[in-house]
């Protein structure tokens, strides 16, 4: 897909936006929703699946392990292969540009005595993978071959007699935790990881639910102890997908800085560990109200009606950064149209996401007349209220889909149109992204 000759696309100001919008599946937990269905004994269904190529890869992955995994009308019906009897993949798995996908999996395939290999596209292939291996060596997983640094394609191989580690987390990285978590599921006695930052808790709270064995303490000092008995029975289970937060920040941003706009935005996820970038805007004087707060599925769930606000610049706690990591360039973007300097410490993980998203921010806010100073972990924004004399640039996105998004909501409320140089990319997390805000009157084309 990325082989093909970019495709540009511009947004230029646009009037109030106003309607309902219901944001694509929650991505964090559809890969999920697939990996677990198509793991645990008997069928799964899932409505809301996020339909990104990102998570089809998921599913395809879990098929060539030996899962059943078919789309029936608009549920998603997975057959399992029960917990411990994945299969050896005949070739080799593709994750296109799927980091959490193929870090959940080498966390899942870690454990089992088989040779599994990993390709990506060439974005994915950049992305450093040792920060997941290296609690999975600890298991006893063997690293056949692998790119320098620890990048794809790699081929792994499993330990026949896999051993249950405690795992202190270096970094706030719920794949990380999460992969030795799915690792944990195929070894005999408890597996600890410890976490000293919280991060998303989708996978304690869905292998709670399909049956596993999975006690959580937090210490006197906050710091996350998860135990994990290994060699549970996974259960099929009925799931709906709440809708991401991280899709639902763009509609979210653009009905913020585009004045007299009113939008609803249905069925979000308010799961506490991905809520940072509504806690951030609130501080910031946006107008949004939280409606019909229900709990789906074991996860918080809410509609938000947003309209058209004057922002002020705010410091973002750096604790504050595993709740929003993806969200911080359509916050930067924000941050660009408010009153004073926007500060945001604390970013190193958006140097290793599918770009080096803080640099590639950096970027695009000067393109388009920003006044910003990137430092080595940190971005501050010093913003221009109305949007005065802000956009005119084009964006390189380096083929990644939230820098596309973020840009092209900059676009609506700037005063001068921002173009981005290729759109091909936004499909793997919102492949409706274009269409869904046209019809709240967005000018995108």
């Amino acid at each position: 897909m990325h082989n093909a000759s970019p495709r540009p696309l511009s947004a230029a100001k646009s009037e109030a936006l106003t309607g309902r919008a219901r944001v694509p599946g929650d991505k964090s937990i559809s890969h999920r929703a697939l990996m677990f269905g198509g793991l645990a004994a008997g069928e799964t269904r899932i409505t809301g699946l996020l339909e990104g190529e990102d998570v089809l890869r998921t599913g395809e992955a879990m098929r060539a392990m030996g899962a059943r995994i078919e789309k029936q009308g608009q549920e998603w019906i997975a057959v399992g292969t029960g917990n411990g009897a994945l299969l050896q993949p005949k070739d080799a798995l593709d994750f296109g540009n799927a980091g959490t996908g193929v870090r959940l999996t080498m966390g899942l395939v870690g454990s089992y005595d088989m040779e599994t290999r990993f390709v990506g596209d060439a974005s994915l292939s950049k992305r450093p993978m040792g920060r997941v291996l290296d609690p999975l060596r600890e298991m006893g997983l063997q690293v056949v071959s692998a790119e320098a640094g620890d990048r794809l394609p790699i081929t792994l191989r499993g330990p026949k007699h896999a051993a249950p580690i405690s795992y202190r987390v270096p970094m706030p990285s719920a794949q990380v935790k999460s992969a030795v978590l799915l690792a944990a599921l195929n070894v005999p006695g408890v597996t600890t990881v410890i976490e000293p930052v919280a991060t998303r808790d989708h996978t304690e709270k869905m292998l709670a639910g399909f049956g596993a064995s999975l006690e959580v303490e937090t210490d006197a000092d906050g710091v996350r102890h998860i135990r994990i008995e290994g060699q549970p029975k996974l259960t099929g289970q009925t799931i709906a997908v709440p809708g991401d937060p991280s899709s639902a920040a763009f509609p979210l941003v653009a009905a913020v800085l585009v004045p007299g706009s009113d939008v609803v935005i249905e069925n979000m996820l308010m799961n506490p560990t991905r809520t940072g970038l509504v806690t951030t805007l609130l501080e910031m004087g946006a107008d949004i109200t939280i409606l019909e707060r229900r709990n789906e599925g074991g996860e918080d769930v809410a509609d938000l009606r947003v309209r058209g606000s004057e922002l002020k610049g705010v410091t973002v706690p750096a604790e504050r950064a595993p709740s929003m990591i993806d969200e911080y360039p359509v916050l930067a973007v924000a941050a660009s149209f408010a009153e004073g300097e926007t500060r945001m410490p604390g970013l190193e993980e958006l140097r290793v996401k599918e770009s080096d998203r803080l640099s590639a921010v950096a970027e695009g806010l000067k393109a388009n007349g920003v006044d910003c100073v990137e430092g080595e972990a940190s971005l501050s924004v010093t913003g221009r209220p109305g949007g005065r004399g802000l956009g005119g640039g084009t964006v390189s996105t380096h083929l990644d889909h939230r820098i596309a998004m973020s840009f092209l909501v900059m676009g609506l409320a700037a005063e001068k149109p921002v173009t981005i140089d290729d759109q091909a990319m936004i499909a793997t997390s919102f492949p409706d992204f274009t269409d869904l805000m046209r019809r709240l009157g967005a000018r995108i084309g």
